[in-house]
């Protein structure tokens, strides 16, 4: 039961996580556009943002408390399967440097929003009327934020492997290369 929690723990939050920073991309930041008056958009985007903020500091406590469990829950996969091994090392790195692109994300995002009637075209596009700073972190953030969804995703395409890797013709080879590692060990 402990490891089915820890699933979905780390799969909601996971979803949420990339789900919601890839809307913010193709969406939200276009939408902030389209009222037309530069300190509107500015007002709209920093409304959506600051609601998402919270969302996803709970998303992201959300995944990593499920992928704590899912790792505790299959240490000895992780000690025993190379396969399992490399790939977790894998997700580990993808899930620090997404951590780190949605702190940085963030703080970009916080220098936007601290005015909150900063006049810009879209949100991640400053107007001439933006200034200089709020101008910088929106040019920042319009390549950042594709970064994030496109880490997020690659977490979730290496938790596919692992699920993969957990049906039975991936648990045969593993057991027949401890087996074998077992046996070159002995000699």
């Amino acid at each position: 039961m402990a490891s089915t929690l820890s699933r979905v723990l780390h799969d909601v939050g996971l979803a949420a996580w990339f789900g919601g920073t890839l809307a913010n991309a193709v969406a939200l930041n276009y939408a902030a556009s389209t009222p037309g008056d530069p300190k509107e958009s500015g007002r709209v985007v920093n409304a959506g943002w600051k609601r998402w903020t919270a969302v996803n500091a709970v998303a992201i406590g959300v995944h990593l408390t499920g992928a704590v469990g899912q790792l505790a829950d299959n240490k000895d996969r992780v000690r025993s399967q190379p396969s399992v091994r490399s790939a977790s090392a894998v997700k580990t790195v993808l899930t620090v440097a997404a951590l780190g692109a949605s702190a940085y994300a963030r703080k970009l995002g916080a220098t936007v929003a601290e005015r909150e009637d900063v006049a810009v075209r879209g949100g991640t596009t400053p107007s001439s009327q933006t200034p200089p700073d709020v101008a910088d972190a929106q040019r920042q953030l319009a390549a950042l934020q594709w970064v994030v969804p496109s880490l997020t995703g690659s977490i979730i395409g290496v938790t596919s492997y692992l699920g993969e890797l957990q049906r039975p013709p991936a648990k045969a080879v593993g057991l027949v290369d401890r087996v074998a590692r077992s046996a070159a060990e002995k000699h």
